[in-house]
């Protein structure tokens, strides 16, 4: 079945496609204000949000994968632009960013496609798989509001410098406006298992 509503615009209306993973383990206001914020600064007319599905670079276990597909279906319902895909999750072995953006490529192939992310994990791309293949697919485009995440019970830090990137990636990074949102999917988990409120962290729909 798609993942698709009857009204909106087929592959050749759109023009600027934005792509945005993550294990939304919970998706929380944060993910949503960073894309929010990619659709008004990007001109973005529709953004692919794709649950992580077998995230061979996280440690520890994720959730059940159909439920962090409902909670980003949830989270992001309000947002028309946004489409929540579930190939990632459907996929079978290690899911990676690269694969996604080449049949986003294949499916829409007059739209520019913007993948969107974490400054946190700008600092780490230079370790993504097929990173010159991502960033001569893509352009990519970070939030600066991670530089400034901490956790609840922590004081401000200055944030370490990022590594020095190769030409292509620093070619293909751009940087959209955020403003400080100190939410973080880890602190949320830790107040959810102590049954503490979540009001304003995570969406109500949720």
């Amino acid at each position: 079945m798609s993942l698709l509503p009857a009204m909106q615009k087929g592959p050749a209306a759109v023009q600027r496609l934005g792509v945005f993973g993550g294990a939304f383990d919970p998706p929380h206001v944060a993910h949503v204000a960073l894309v929010e914020a990619a659709i008004a600064q990007l001109q973005l007319d529709r953004v692919q949000v794709l649950p992580t599905g077998q995230a061979w670079h996280k440690p520890r276990q994720l959730s059940d994968a159909a439920d962090r597909l409902a909670m980003t279906r949830l989270a992001f319902a309000h947002v028309p632009q946004v489409v929540v895909d579930d190939r990632e999750i459907l996929r079978t072995g290690p899911s990676y960013t690269v694969d996604t953006l080449h049949e986003l490529r294949v499916e829409y192939p007059q739209a520019q496609l913007y993948l969107l992310l974490g400054d946190d994990q700008r600092r780490a791309l230079p370790a993504w798989h097929q990173i010159g293949e991502i960033a001569r697919i893509a352009i990519i485009c970070a939030a600066d509001r991670d530089m400034a995440v901490r956790a609840w019970n922590e004081e401000p830090v200055t944030p370490s410098p990022s590594p020095p990137f190769p030409d292509i990636l620093q070619a293909r990074i751009c940087t959209l406006d955020m403003p400080l949102m100190p939410h973080s999917a880890t602190d949320i988990r830790v107040l959810a298992a102590t049954q503490q409120a979540l009001t304003g962290l995570v969406s109500p729909r949720c």
